[in-house]
Parts: structure tokens; C-alpha cells; sequence
């Protein structure tokens, strides 16, 4: 039996291989065969195309893997975005204590409970909605929890004798932060951040699919399922069915991923 921390390793080198591949699986995509072609349409999944075509001849497998591409781009952007946000006012929390401390828990209660879907339907709207607004409603609404997850690890670790004797030195509060917590909190922010990714690529395809995200005339993957709606009736159920599957199986890839990176990182595993 493979030990904890081994298994680990391969599970998690085969989901980063397998999202890897989706980046790039696009680059090797001839551009003509995302184009229309009519005598071609509604053709349902088969060996020349693995997910059928849609009303206009498309290849819809080629199609789902650009909007994936297209996906992973956008919840790289929100979710590095938004773990920044997470390790800054985290730190600066349980560093500072006081009012800053104060200020920043009272902002993460009010953050988490708010109504995620309306609190990241008013932020990209008001930010005028595209690649722009959907990255910014992201990135402003996913830091809480994580914040949280690093103000409590920060708190534990500002009594450490270490951090006492960078105190007795004349250190200031941000040095004794930046140059002594930080990297005790990488292990929290890489998990953190891996963990952000299906929340925030979820979020982007929903945003999308409102027609509150990307442009109609990206091959998103909100996109491809919002027109698919239209033609279900008519039995083409691979049009959604497909693209969407492919959309869980990558955020379940993060996930897992995300789930055996904490197995990897932490003392008690990482060490076996």
C-alpha cells in the first residue's frame, strides 16, 4: 500500500498534468476547425467528433476545450487576485490586533454573509460586466474565508519565541510580518489559492451564462451552455451535457489537487 504522503504526490501530479494538458491542447488546435461549417451541424458525438457538433457545424469538443483555456485564464487572474487580497489583510490583522484587527474581522463577517451570487451579480455589473467586471467581482468576493484561515494562523504564530526575539531586536510590526510569518503562511496561501480556483471558475461561468461575463463571441464555457439552453428541446442534449461535464471534471481536478497539496504541505505528512 502506497503511503499517505506518496499517494498524495501522484494524485496531485496527475491532476496538474491532466489541467497542463487543457492549456496546452489549445495551442495545437487548428483555428479553421472552431469555424462554421453548415453541412456539419447537429451531428451528435462520434469518433471524427468526440462531442458532436452544434447549429452551425462547430466542433463542439474543440469549442469546450478553448472555453476551458478561456476559464483557467480567468480564475488564475481572480483567484491570485483574491488570495493577495486574502494574505494582505490577513496578515495585516493579526499582526496590527486593535481596531486594525477589528476592522478587517468585522469586513470578512459582512463579506461572508452576504448572498455570494448577488454580492458578485452587483461588483461585475458595476464594474460594467466583461472579462474585467467578472475578474474583479471574483477577486473582491472570494478573500474571506482565507483571510480568516491566515489571521488565525497568524495570531498563533506572533507569541513564538522567534518572533519575541525579533521583537526584543527592534523589528517593527511589518518586518516581523514580512520577513518572519510570511514564509511560515506560504504553505496556507498555495493551498488557499489552489482551493480558489474552482470557486472562482464556477462563478465565472455562471456570470456568463446571465450574460454578465465574458463577450458572446468568446467560446466560454457560460456561453456555450447558454446557447446550448436554446436547442435542448430539440434533443441535441450534447451540446450542454458534454461541455458542462467537462467543466465539473476540471473543477474537481483543482480540487483534488487542491485537497492533496494540503496532504503534501503540511509538517505531520510532509515529512513521511
Amino acid at each position: 500500500m502506497l503511503h499517505q504522503r506518496t499517494r498524495a504526490l501522484v494524485t496531485a501530479g496527475t491532476c496538474a498534468t491532466f489541467l497542463l494538458a487543457i492549456m496546452a491542447a489549445y495551442y495545437f488546435l487548428v483555428p479553421e476547425t472552431l469555424h462554421t461549417n453548415l453541412s456539419l451541424r447537429n451531428q451528435p458525438p462520434g469518433l471524427s467528433h468526440l462531442f458532436g457538433t452544434d447549429w452551425m457545424g462547430r466542433n463542439m469538443f474543440l469549442r469546450t476545450i478553448a472555453g476551458l483555456r478561456l476559464s483557467l485564464q480567468t480564475g488564475l487572474m481572480a483567484a491570485a487576485a483574491s488570495a493577495v487580497i486574502a494574505l494582505f489583510l490577513g496578515l495585516a490583522a493579526g499582526i496590527m490586533g486593535g481596531w486594525v484587527d477589528g476592522i478587517i474581522s468585522w469586513l470578512i463577517d459582512v463579506f461572508i454573509t452576504l448572498p455570494h451570487l448577488v454580492l458578485l451579480i452587483l461588483i461585475s455589473f458595476a464594474f460594467g460586466g466583461g472579462l474585467k467586471g467578472v475578474t474583479i467581482a471574483v477577486a473582491l468576493s472570494h478573500w474571506p474565508r482565507l483571510a480568516r484561515i491566515i489571521r488565525a494562523e497568524t495570531m498563533q504564530l506572533k507569541d513564538a519565541p522567534f518572533i519575541r526575539h525579533a521583537r526584543c531586536f527592534g523589528r517593527t510590526p511589518w518586518q516581523i510580518g514580512w520577513q518572519h510569518l510570511l514564509p511560515h503562511l506560504i504553505p496556507q496561501f498555495i493551498i488557499g489559492l489552489l482551493l480558489l480556483f474552482p470557486h472562482a471558475i464556477l462563478h465565472e461561468a455562471g456570470l456568463t451564462f446571465v450574460g454578465l461575463g465574458l463577450s458572446p463571441h468568446e467560446p466560454a464555457v457560460g456561453i456555450i451552455l447558454a446557447e446550448a439552453m436554446r436547442h435542448l428541446s430539440t434533443g441535441h442534449w450534447w451540446l450542454a451535457v458534454l461541455p458542462g461535464a467537462a467543466l465539473l471534471l476540471m473543477v474537481k481536478a483543482f480540487d483534488i489537487l487542491g485537497e492533496n497539496m494540503r496532504v503534501l504541505l503540511q509538517p505531520r505528512t510532509s515529512q513521511g
